[in-house]
C-alpha cells in the first residue's frame, strides 16, 4: 500500500473558531486527507459522535464558549469518541498548558503560526500510531477469540475423552460379562474356568473329578427315593414311562429358571431386594407351565392304560396331571433359589446349581409321581 492510498483513507477534523485558520488547515491537509471542518466545540462534539467520525481531530484550545480542554475532555468521556487521537493547537505552549491538555487525553501540541511540515508530520504519525494501535486492539480481540475456542475445544476433549473412557470400561466390563456367560455352560458340569483345550489331562481329571463324585452322590439320593417306592413300581409298571418324562420337564423347567436367574446376576440386572419377586415370579411360570404340559401328559397316560385295560386309567391320568403340575412348580422355585442360596454361602452360583438342581427336581418328579400314586391309585 503507497503512502497516498494509506491517507486518503483517513478523514481529520479541524476545529477553529477563526475561518482563515481553517481555511488554512484544509487547504494543506485536503490532499492528502478527508478534511472535516467545525467553528465550535458542540458541532465537533457532533460531528465527531457521528456514524462516520473522523480518525484524527486537530482542535484549537481558544475557543469562545467551550474550549478546547473542556471539548477533549467530553470527547474521552464518550465511548464512541474515546480512541480519537487530538492533536491541540494553540498560540503558546507553556509547560502548564501542555501538562493539562496530555492528561486530558490529547496526544501532542502544534503551536501557532503552524508550520506545514510539521503539522503533516505529527498528523501523519499519530494516523499511523492509531492504525496500529487498532490493528494491535483487532489482533487482540481474534487472540482473545482464539484462546476461548481453544479452552473450548479443551473443555470437549476432556469431555470426549472421559466419555471414551467410559464407553471403554462398558465394553470392558461388557467383554468381561460374555466371558463370564461364555464359561457358565462348562462351570455347570464341572469344568472349571481355568481348563482350556490345552490343559494337560491329569489337570483336566482333578478338575473334573470332584463334581462327578458330588452328582454319584445326588443321583443316589434320588435312586433312594425311587427305591422307597419300589412297592408302587411292581404294582404299576406303568408309571416307569412317565418318569423319565416327567424328569425331563421339571428339568427343563428349573433349567430356564437357572438360566434366568445367572443372567440377571452375571449381567446386573437382578438388583438387590428383588430375589422374592424373582422366586414367586418362577414359581409361577412353573405352575402355569405345569398344569398346560400336565394336561397333555395326563391324556397320554389315560390312553395308554385304556389300551392296557387298566382300570385305574383315569386316576394314572389324575396322578400324573398332579405330579406334572407340582414338579414343575417346586423346579421353578429352585431353579431361582439355589444360585441365590449359593451366592449367599459365598459360592460361585455358577459352578454347582445345576447338580443341586438336577436332583432337587429328580427327587420332586419322582417322589411325588410315586408317592400320589401310592395313595390314589388301588
Amino acid at each position: 500500500m503507497t503512502d497516498q492510498d494509506f491517507t486518503h483513507r483517513h478523514t481529520v477534523l479541524v476545529v477553529d473558531d477563526t475561518p482563515d485558520n481553517l481555511l488554512l488547515m484544509k487547504n494543506l491537509l485536503q490532499d492528502h486527507y478527508r478534511v472535516k471542518t467545525a467553528t465550535t466545540g458542540e458541532k465537533a462534539l457532533k460531528i465527531a459522535a457521528s456514524d462516520t467520525p473522523p480518525d484524527l481531530i486537530l482542535l484549537d484550545i481558544m475557543m469562545p464558549g467551550m474550549d478546547g480542554y473542556e471539548v477533549c475532555r467530553r470527547l474521552k468521556r464518550d465511548p464512541r469518541t474515546m480512541n480519537i487521537p487530538v492533536i491541540f493547537l494553540t498560540a503558546k505552549a507553556e509547560i502548564e498548558d501542555e501538562m493539562q491538555g496530555l492528561e486530558l487525553g490529547a496526544v501532542d501540541y502544534v503551536t501557532k503560526p503552524i508550520s506545514p511540515p510539521i503539522v503533516m508530520a505529527r498528523v501523519k504519525n499519530h494516523l499511523a500510531l492509531k492504525a496500529m494501535a487498532t490493528d494491535l486492539r483487532e489482533q487482540n480481540e481474534v487472540l482473545e477469540q482464539k484462546v476461548i475456542e481453544v479452552q473450548a475445544s479443551h473443555v470437549l476433549i476432556r469431555r470426549q475423552s472421559d466419555e471414551v473412557k467410559r464407553l471403554y470400561d462398558a465394553v470392558v466390563a461388557e467383554q468381561k460379562r460374555s466371558v463370564e456367560l461364555s464359561l457358565q455352560p462348562g462351570i455347570m458340569v464341572g469344568v472349571e474356568k481355568e481348563e482350556r483345550p490345552a490343559t494337560h489331562w491329569l489337570l483336566s481329571l482333578r478338575l473334573r473329578l470332584p463334581w462327578l463324585q458330588l452328582n454319584m452322590f445326588t443321583a443316589f439320593v434320588a435312586a433312594a427315593v425311587v427305591g422307597a417306592f419300589q412297592g408302587t413300581i411292581d404294582r404299576l409298571l406303568i408309571l416307569t414311562i412317565f418318569m423319565p418324562i416327567l424328569a425331563d420337564q421339571s428339568g427343563n423347567t428349573g433349567s430356564q429358571a437357572l438360566a434366568i436367574t445367572l443372567r440377571g446376576m452375571a449381567l446386573g440386572g437382578l438388583e438387590p431386594g428383588k430375589e422374592r419377586s424373582l422366586i414367586r415370579k418362577e414359581a409361577l411360570l412353573g405352575l402355569l407351565n405345569g398344569a398346560l404340559v400336565g394336561l397333555v401328559s395326563a391324556v397320554g397316560m389315560y390312553a395308554l392304560a385304556s389300551v392296557q385295560h387298566l382300570s385305574s386309567a383315569v386316576m394314572l391320568g389324575v396322578v400324573v396331571f398332579l405330579a406334572m403340575i407340582a414338579s414343575c412348580f417346586i423346579s421353578g422355585i429352585c431353579g431361582a433359589f439355589v444360585p441365590l442360596i449359593l451366592k449367599r454361602f459365598g459360592y460361585d452360583p455358577a459352578t454347582a446349581s445345576s447338580i443341586f438342581l438336577s436332583t432337587a427336581t429328580n427327587v420332586a418328579s419322582m417322589g411325588i409321581l410315586l408317592g400320589l400314586a401310592s395313595i390314589l391309585v388301588k
